[in-house]
């Protein structure tokens, strides 16, 4: 998505609304686990009424720390791989699939900026994670454009397109 492409608060809760139908319909809990976008993604969705029927938990764990003691993700894959990584997405959507028992998750682990790049990895990279209980965890990596608001408000709407996808096929 280019920075043109920025949704709105409104385009955002229609997009939680989609999940929700989704996940309701499935008769699953709901979990998040966020890093650049600080629980934007958890409130998106607990911006709609009755939320708490299928919204069980939301962690944000932005340090190393918080990624190992919070979800579990190991530390070797921080120090090799890096906490923006496919490896470390991957472990955090799994990491808070078993430690809230949850059916569904979505991880996020990216650079929103204005600092924090690097060449390999620039601001605007975002590594997003899926996975339902009982199936294999897939990531998609992102180079979103714009400033940190724009990074973190696309972020939050290819996670729950994702989401809504990994629902419904």
């Amino acid at each position: 998505m280019e920075s043109s492409s920025v949704p709105t608060d409104a385009r955002l809760l229609a997009l939680a609304g989609a999940v929700a139908i989704e996940v309701q319909r499935r008769k699953l809990m709901l979990v998040t686990a966020e890093s650049c976008t600080g629980g934007w993604i958890a409130k998106t969705l607990t911006d709609l009424p009755g939320s708490s029927a299928w919204f069980g938990a939301g962690v944000v764990t932005y340090s190393y720390a918080a990624k190992e003691g919070l979800l579990g993700v190991n530390p070797r894959t921080l120090e090799y791989a890096g906490a923006v990584s496919e490896e470390a997405v991957l472990e955090m959507v799994s990491g808070a699939l078993a430690r809230f028992g949850a059916g569904a998750a979505v991880a996020v682990t990216g650079i929103a900026g204005p600092s924090g790049g690097t060449p390999g990895k620039p601001v605007g990279t975002v590594w997003i994670g899926w996975k339902l209980r009982g199936g294999y965890g897939h990531a998609k990596v992102y180079r979103f454009a714009g400033d940190r608001e724009a990074v973190r408000r696309q972020t939050v709407a290819a996670a729950l397109i994702g989401l809504r996808k990994t629902l419904t096929e």
